[in-house]
């Protein structure tokens, strides 16, 4: 399975992105998708997921701001970020497992096989 994600930039705070990650090669059976960030000197960390059946896991830094959507016929997943803040900043990487994993298993990332390149997104205030 490959995964190529697209869409980050520089943005203004207040502004908004598209994420989107195309999944390739072997994606039968592919359930959860998520979108991870890694910011400058801190780990990474879940910004949020989604299974094959439609259930979603939010940071709670993001809720209310980021929606993660999931296109099954074009095999992809989106992250809409709107609001955005400086501290939005970071390497954001999609990553995808066969598993379906639980709401309190989606944030870490050992559950997840395949990895993305990361897209930069940089908020400037």
């Amino acid at each position: 399975v490959q995964l190529q994600a697209f869409g980050g930039g520089l943005v203004q705070a207040g502004g908004s992105l598209r994420l989107s990650c195309a999944a390739s090669g072997s994606i039968f059976g592919i359930n959860t998708m998520g979108w991870y960030r890694q910011a400058p000197g801190k780990e990474r960390e879940l910004v949020a997921a989604i299974t094959s059946g439609g259930s979603t896991t939010y940071a709670d830094s993001v809720k209310g701001r980021f929606t993660i959507s999931r296109d099954r016929a074009k095999n992809t997943v989106y992250l809409q970020m709107n609001s955005l803040k400086p501290e939005d900043t970071a390497i954001y990487y999609c990553a995808a497992t066969t598993r379906g994993l639980i709401a309190s298993s989606r944030s870490s990332s050992r559950w997840y096989d395949y990895w993305g390149q990361g897209t930069q997104v940089t908020v400037s205030s």
